[in-house]
């Protein structure tokens, strides 16, 4: 019987966009390389195809291998207990020899490690991917219901792993292009608990 990461991978290998759950909202994933399972996310949406999409990644050095800046801030997050989790980071570029194809365009990303076994094992074996939450563009906040979700996306997704209530909290977002980070958006990760990482409290 095929495994449910076997699933997920050929899905997203046959140019499919796969509906799962995060360690925080759902989210619907697709490889970065394929264009038309990226215009299909933009689709099930219904966003603006000018407004980036962000990246997940199963460890650091994926980041670092596409020509991301880790600076000093950045590293001391990713090596604390909030990584893998609910902390969204704002990289720029260090190498731009490195940039694949399909970040060319893009000044900076939005990534992170989530803290789910099933997607860090897909993210494992596919590299990076394109994960966003699994909402209409425009509102404020992603169901936890998955018969919500569907109603609200324009179509259908290839493939729907259902696995609980997700959470409606989304990622914490910080912007580590600036001295110090900046908070961009408070999620389930608090500011508190991100200054104590890097001032050493």
């Amino acid at each position: 019987m095929i495994s449910k990461k076997e699933q997920i991978i050929r899905i997203l290998q046959e140019s499919g966009v796969v509906l799962m759950a995060t360690d925080t909202v759902y989210g619907l994933a697709a490889l970065p390389t394929d264009k038309e399972a990226v215009s299909k996310i933009y689709r099930l949406k219904e966003r603006p195809e000018n407004m980036f999409l962000p990246v997940m990644v199963a460890e650091m050095n994926n980041l670092e291998n596409l020509g991301l800046d880790i600076n000093g801030p950045a590293e001391k997050l990713f090596r604390s207990a909030l990584v893998p989790g609910a902390v969204t980071f704002v990289l720029g570029f260090k190498d731009e020899s490195l940039k694949p194809e399909w970040l060319q365009g893009r000044d900076e990303i939005a990534a992170r490690i989530p803290d789910n076994a099933l997607l860090l094992s897909v993210l494992k074996e596919t590299g990076p991917l394109l994960v966003t939450s699994a909402n209409r563009h425009g509102r404020s906040h992603t169901p936890g219901n998955m018969e919500e979700i569907l109603k609200e996306l324009n179509g259908s997704p290839d493939l729907i792993i259902e696995d609980g209530k997700g959470k409606e909290i989304p990622s914490t977002i910080i912007n580590c292009r600036y001295d110090p980070p900046l908070i961009e958006r408070t999620g389930i990760i608090s500011l508190d608990m991100i200054r104590k990482i890097l001032n050493d409290e």
